[in-house]
């Protein structure tokens, strides 16, 4: 995930890590379980330089969707938006050439627009 969030920097694409999931927590003996995040949303979520939303779903050489995640990838194109499932950050570069976005449109500065969650 880290790969691709810093292609998109070099990109000069506007992208975060979009955390999701569930905790159980305990607050003053009475348990509660708080959901985070849209349930099957893409792990990296971002803006193209067209105003377009970009969701990439990073998985692992086996990684498979849930069917949330299918669906919310779906949602995605049906919304005019780019949603790419990437196992690293050549397939994700491979997809936004696929998608028009080839070519570098500016060169990121040190610290500008670093994505969240990318060290």
């Amino acid at each position: 995930m880290a790969a691709c969030l810093h292609l998109l920097l070099l990109k000069s694409i506007f992208a975060w890590r979009n955390n999701t999931g569930a905790v159980l927590s305990e607050y003053k003996g009475k348990k509660r379980f708080f959901r985070y995040g849209y349930k099957g949303s893409s792990d990296i979520l971002g803006v193209l330089p067209d105003g377009r939303l970009l969701a990439v779903e990073c998985k692992g050489k086996y990684g498979k969707l849930t069917p949330d995640q299918e669906k919310f990838l779906d949602r995605i194109r049906r919304s005019n938006g780019v949603a790419v499932v990437a196992r690293d950050a050549h397939e994700l570069n491979e997809a936004l050439k696929a998608a028009g976005y080839g070519k570098r449109e500016t060169t990121a500065k040190e610290g500008e627009g670093q994505p969240h969650g990318a060290k």
